[in-house]
């Protein structure tokens, strides 16, 4: 399994003054195995309600632990799901962690514990970035699973983007 790797410094050169515009407290990176099903997700939904309620710009982004979706667009049944109501997920293409992610963004959300064991693990040294947990419980992988699965994985990430917001 290709995972994460770890770097000393970013990969792309950053102040900590934020990115486009935005500043590092008002950004979030989304972070699941291999960013088809939760992370997008969660990117969607957290713009979509970022826009609605919060009044202020943010920067949101997703990303997987491992690379072997880079370039593919989500699951078409967690776009699916995601589109019901009325998420799109359309213009996300699934990306892995990079070593620049860790100064770019204020605040990396993982999906499940093993996804923050992995990031911690990664986390380049002078990292700027909190490392937490998207929810207490981790959000359940729905890929193996039924269209209920994904349902369900939508309302647990809408309802966790509300209380990050």
């Amino acid at each position: 399994m290709t995972t994460v790797t770890k770097t000393k410094t970013p990969a792309r050169g950053d102040d900590g003054d934020g990115v486009d515009g935005v500043a590092v407290s008002r950004s979030v990176l989304f972070v699941c195995t291999g960013n088809i099903c939760r992370s997008p997700t969660a990117e969607a939904v957290f713009r979509k309600l970022a826009a609605a309620e919060s009044g202020g710009e943010w920067l949101a982004d997703s990303a997987g632990i491992g690379d072997w979706h880079a370039g593919e667009p989500a699951d078409s049944r967690a776009a699916a799901a995601a589109l019901a109501h009325g998420y799109d997920l359309g213009g996300i293409r699934a990306r892995q962690v990079r070593g620049d992610d860790f100064f770019r963004f204020g605040r990396i959300y993982a999906m499940a514990r093993e996804h923050l064991r992995a990031l911690r693990a990664a986390a380049p040294e002078g990292c700027r970035a909190e490392l937490l947990m998207f929810d207490e419980r981790d959000v359940a992988d729905p890929y193996y699973g039924g269209k209920a699965g994904f349902e369900k994985m939508v309302l647990r990430i809408e309802e966790g983007c509300r209380r990050i917001l």
